[in-house]
């Protein structure tokens, strides 16, 4: 299997939906995705997230399946700091007083135990983490293969070669692919980042021992926009242009 996390197009946030460019970027990835087809298409229930999946769904002749686990209001109940609208409020990786500590050598060699240090077991990280591994592993478990979280490895039960997608968000990207990838989030979250449409691949194919260590091909691709002929920055910041 090759698993596909895609990020929504740019977006409009309330009244949830999208701008013209992000409709265009929705169409982009369809056009790319297309190229590969999927057999599965599931969005989180925002209505950007599915926006941006239906011109893929559509041209495939699909349902999307929609997770609510996945909705961005969801996850930034336990991984957003402050409410708002208060200045000080971010996601816990960009935050003022939380960036310092998932940076600290202390918090990253507690490794998979990183919420449990003194200065984080504060906020309901915790909770955060068991609900997107919940999530995370029954989805997986319902595609074929089910999550060993002690070795990081996932048991292939039904070995396919079905390609399936997810159209979600940013903030659910950085505690879905940490569970999934079994990378602490402190360290994914600070460190991996995902643009508007852009589409992370994952392969789920097992190793010559019959293991499945899931592997990123690619993170956060904007080949698509390239080829259509769209702007190259990341969310609108003109100083990361690639």
């Amino acid at each position: 299997m090759i698993f596909f996390y895609v990020r929504h197009g740019d977006p409009i946030y309330n009244p949830d939906s999208l701008t013209p460019l992000g409709e265009r970027q929705a169409e982009a990835v369809a056009k790319r995705l297309c190229l590969f087809g999927l057999n599965k298409v599931y969005s989180s229930t925002s209505n950007r997230a599915f926006l941006t999946g239906k011109p893929t769904a559509d041209i495939l002749g699909k349902e999307i399946t929609q997770l609510e686990f996945c909705n961005e209001a969801n996850v930034a109940k336990d991984f957003m700091i402050g409410e708002w609208p208060h200045p000080d409020q971010d996601w816990a990786w960009r935050h003022k007083d939380v960036r310092p500590l998932f940076l600290d050598p202390e918090v990253i060699a507690m490794g998979h135990d990183w919420y449990k240090h003194p200065k984080l077991a504060e906020y309901t990280f915790a909770h955060g983490i068991a609900e997107m591994y919940e999530g995370v592993d029954k989805l997986f478990a319902e595609l074929g293969y089910e999550h060993d979280r002690y070795t990081g490895t996932y048991t292939p039960v039904n070995d396919n070669d079905d390609r399936v997608a997810l159209f979600a968000h940013q903030g659910c990207s950085t505690v879905f692919l940490s569970c999934l990838l079994d990378i602490p989030y402190p360290i994914f979250s600070t460190r991996f980042d995902m643009c508007h449409s852009g589409f992370t691949a994952i392969d789920f194919h097992p190793d010559r021992h019959g293991v499945v260590v899931p592997r990123v091909m690619t993170l956060s691709n904007d080949s698509h926009l390239y080829r259509e002929g769209l702007p190259l920055r990341y969310n609108h910041d003109d100083r990361c242009r690639f």
